[in-house]
């Protein structure tokens, strides 16, 4: 018997987190909402005493799974590599399907940011693309073209 219900979302720690939120934001992603998370939930829950974290929630239109952003106003972080390559053990990408990829990768462009690659068609079935944000965050974008 499976123990999960569901998948609900995908969390990326950033420093910037109103930059993070915009190139989310910017690739079509809907704030579902924000806070701030301190005390003895987060303590527990992280293993970090005394922490705090400001949290902002994003799902794609329509609901689905999430994406949430939070930075740690305390303590510190550790910066992980802006440059990993998608070899390197961990979470490497956040994959979002699109209806117009080159039009994805033209709007997050606009704000400097871009492809780690090129565009590969997969089978004439998917286009996909790697696209590096703000902190080094790799976002997948994939178009079904057939």
């Amino acid at each position: 018997m499976a123990h999960i219900r569901r998948f609900d979302h995908v969390g990326v720690t950033v420093d910037d987190l109103e930059t993070a939120e915009s190139f989310f934001v910017t690739l079509g992603l809907e704030v579902e909402g924000r806070g701030s998370v301190e005390g003895e939930f987060i303590d527990t829950v992280t293993g970090i005493p005394d922490s705090r974290c400001d949290i902002v929630m994003l799902r794609s239109p329509g609901g689905g799974t999430g994406v949430e952003l939070a930075t740690f106003v305390r303590p510190d972080h550790t910066p992980g590599s802006p440059e990993a390559l998608a070899n390197e053990l961990g979470l490497r990408n956040i994959c979002f399907e699109v209806d117009d990829l080159r039009g994805a990768v033209d709007r997050v462009a606009a704000d400097g940011y871009g492809l780690v690659g090129g565009v590969g068609n997969f089978e004439d079935v998917w286009l996909m693309a790697y696209v590096r944000g703000p902190e080094g965050i790799v976002v997948s974008l994939a178009e079904r073209i057939g």
